[in-house]
């Protein structure tokens, strides 16, 4: 039977089949102290030596994430790949055991299902698995050896990315340069840095849904992204890149003859502060320095009309006595409405989308008194007209 992620994964394992979770605590930094072998204990999860590969099915209920952890005896090139099942998109994470994040992808495995495929040295690790837009998913996911049977079809047919190609990348430019082309045209783009610079790197063309893959000198693999902003792209490397040359390789998941523009630049921490704003992923500061719209003590029920765009728009209320918020965005059917939550010290205590059998949002949290901070925006971009509702409910005496 199969594994679910659940808050009490021991209990699961008894129920649900023989794989059981770790044990051990701090598994890659903590983020998997709640996860299942993905051969169904320590020792058969070693996929270096593993006959064949190794495969679970797992439930993710609203918002959680399923963690599988594997390890492996010696140097070995593995393949990690999610299939949702039905119109299911997962995202995963590989994460070594101090708790840092290798890579991550959403798409690359063809038909919103994920795949990444890289050489790691002998240790234990970590695949996270979640759904794109946080609601009830299930899923395969599957660990094994490149030279193993992958789970997914890939993007080849959509534009594989792949080293090996690098030396026939086209000059980008100067940082701060934009240039727009097809993946049919440039599917690689070279830039040199003379000094050690922090970049940005934005891919955007929905109708070709981007994906860029960073090499560095000698095609050495640093990072990639795929749908961080809708189905565009950005990488922020904020550490910096040393002197030398670097490789740009971009595919299109959907359209290899749709132009893609490309932008590298300098990294800008605040800007990409107000990016993060912007799609929710942070709290503003109610400083004034970023609008939030007062909704006063919320002593019962206020109703807010938002004319929502692809930007949050944002509002906050006084919670002056313990209870339970509920917030809803309201859009008839009209438009795609996506919400959050969070705390005054920016904590987040809520999101959703799509809750129930409608596109309109929904979330119910109990909290304590406070300034809690709404954010609501269009999910799918382009303007809508939002009914904001937050009520207030005490407990009864």
């Amino acid at each position: 039977m199969t594994p679910l992620k659940l808050k009490t994964p021991a209990i699961a394992a008894l129920m649900l089949g023989v794989a059981t979770p770790a044990i051990a605590q701090d598994m890659c930094g903590g983020f998997g102290d709640n996860g299942i072998w993905i051969g169904g204990d320590e020792a058969s999860s070693d996929i270096a030596t593993a006959d064949s590969y190794r495969e679970q099915m797992a439930l993710v209920l609203g918002g959680n994430e399923y963690v599988s952890l594997f390890t492996l005896s010696a140097p070995t090139d593995v393949r990690v790949e999610a299939a949702g099942r039905g119109s299911g998109d997962p995202i995963i994470d590989l994460i070594d055991s101090t708790g840092g994040v290798i890579l991550s992808d959403d798409d690359s495995g063809g038909n919103a299902a994920s795949r990444a495929e890289t050489y790691l040295e002998a240790g234990t690790y970590c695949m996270s698995m979640r759904s794109y837009d946080g609601g009830p998913m299930t899923a395969f996911v599957r660990v094994g050896r490149q030279d193993q049977e992958p789970l997914t079809d890939g993007v080849a047919s959509g534009g594989d990315v792949s080293t090996g190609s690098c030396d026939e990348a086209v000059p980008f430019g100067a940082l701060g340069t934009t240039n727009a082309a097809s993946v049919d045209d440039t599917p690689y783009w070279s830039f040199t840095l003379d000094t050690e610079t922090p970049i940005t790197i934005t891919a955007e063309n929905e109708s070709a849904d981007p994906v860029i893959t960073l090499y560095g000198p000698g095609e050495v693999y640093i990072d990639e992204n795929d749908d961080y902003d809708g189905l565009n792209s950005r990488l922020d490397v904020t550490d910096g890149l040393a002197p030398g040359t670097y490789c740009l390789a971009v595919a299109a998941l959907s359209d290899d003859s749709a132009p893609i523009t490309v932008n590298i630049s300098a990294y800008d921490p605040e800007e990409a502060l107000r990016n993060l704003y912007a799609r929710g992923e942070a709290a503003p500061p109610l400083d004034g320095s970023v609008q939030v719209t007062d909704l006063g003590v919320l002593t019962s029920r206020v109703r807010q009309d938002v004319q929502a765009s692809e930007d949050v728009s944002w509002f906050s209320v006084d919670f002056a006595d313990p209870g339970l918020l509920v917030v809803e965005a309201i859009a008839n059917g009209n438009s795609d409405p996506w919400l959050v939550i969070y705390d005054d010290l920016g904590r987040q205590v809520g999101q959703n989308d799509d809750y129930g059998d409608g596109l309109d949002s929904l979330i119910a949290v109990r909290l304590q008194p406070g300034i809690y901070i709404i954010g609501v925006r269009q999910y799918e971009g382009g303007q809508g007209f939002i009914r904001l509702l937050a009520e207030r409910y005490v407990r009864a005496q």
